[in-house]
């Protein structure tokens, strides 16, 4: 069984379905609200379980109801919770998402995921040590991410930096990922550059190895060589909420396959996981994925 160990955030998501986006000032009705468990840091280690591996998490929640409902939802998924702190006096995370036209816009409260520290990481290296993977993203406070990426080098465990929500790192850091998983908008945030500059040539410029994540279009991705591509899979799209973060767990999940053999099943994956709704109410379990893949031939 493939060892996860991820380090992130976790939220409540409150979801609402509308006929469209709203505009400044304006009110309309919406069609359904929902209360799902979210937040990258959850959203991948639910996905990753699921998919099979053995999964521990790094984070925070708060003393407050969403925070036991979020534990909970967590346990039940099979996902290793010794070393997710709760606060006290403090509110769980929380994001706000709209959902229009199987498109989403989304606004967070980061609360306890602020108070993930470099500490906290580092009292997490017994289970990174014996880690397959490590998974990131940047829903916690950038230490913590710098962090995780040296404990990772520490122990030569593979680190995969999820850079969302994106902001321009520091070379070193970069350095420090085995791969990063962004989009072209994040990509170009991440090196300082021109998102409408060819995403080939932003791919060449990374201090280390991409793999891009491209929507419909799948992914493209590189190991110190020219991109390969992987096409996307047709699917009737219902909700993107979470489509990145299936594609992270599962190239996490299957990475000791190989590069080529881990993107395509991300890409399967993250393509299962949109025409459900709900970022972890859409994540396909290990012989969902398994069957559906067989069936594309």
């Amino acid at each position: 069984m493939t060892r996860v160990v991820v380090v992130g955030s976790i939220n409540m998501d409150l979801v609402t379905l509308s006929p469209r986006f709203v505009g400044p000032g304006e009110t309309i009705l919406g069609e359904r609200f929902v209360t799902v468990p979210g937040g990258k840091g959850a959203n991948q280690a639910v996905a990753a379980a699921r998919l099979g591996a053995e999964v521990a998490l790094v984070g925070a929640l708060g003393d407050d109801g969403f925070g036991q409902q979020l534990r909970d939802g967590l346990a039940r998924e099979g996902v290793q919770l010794d070393h997710v702190r709760q606060i006290a006096d403090c509110g769980s995370g929380t994001a706000s998402i709209t959902v229009a036209g199987g498109e989403n816009q989304i606004i967070v409260v980061p609360a306890a995921n602020a108070r993930v520290t470099p500490a906290q990481v580092e009292q997490a290296q017994a289970v990174i040590a014996r880690a397959d993977a490590v998974l990131v993203q940047m829903e916690i406070p950038l230490e913590s991410v710098e962090a995780t990426l040296r404990l990772g080098q520490r122990w030569g465990v593979p680190v995969i930096l999820n850079p969302a929500p994106a902001q321009k790192l520091p070379e070193a850091w970069l350095k420090l990922a085995r791969y990063v998983t962004p989009n072209q908008h994040e990509l170009a945030i991440l090196l300082g550059a021109d998102e409408h500059e060819d995403f080939h040539e932003l791919m060449r410029r990374a201090p280390c190895p991409v793999v891009l994540t491209r929507g419909a279009e799948g992914a493209w991705y590189s190991d110190h060589s020219e991109p390969a591509h992987q096409p996307g899979f047709k699917i009737d799209v219902v909700d993107t909420t979470g489509a990145g973060d299936t594609f992270n767990a599962a190239l996490a999940t299957f990475l000791r396959e190989g590069l080529p053999v881990a993107v395509r099943k991300a890409c399967a994956a993250a393509a299962l996981s949109v025409s459900r709704l709900g970022a972890q109410g859409g994540m396909p379990h290990a012989k969902e994925l398994e069957t559906w893949l067989a069936r594309q031939g």
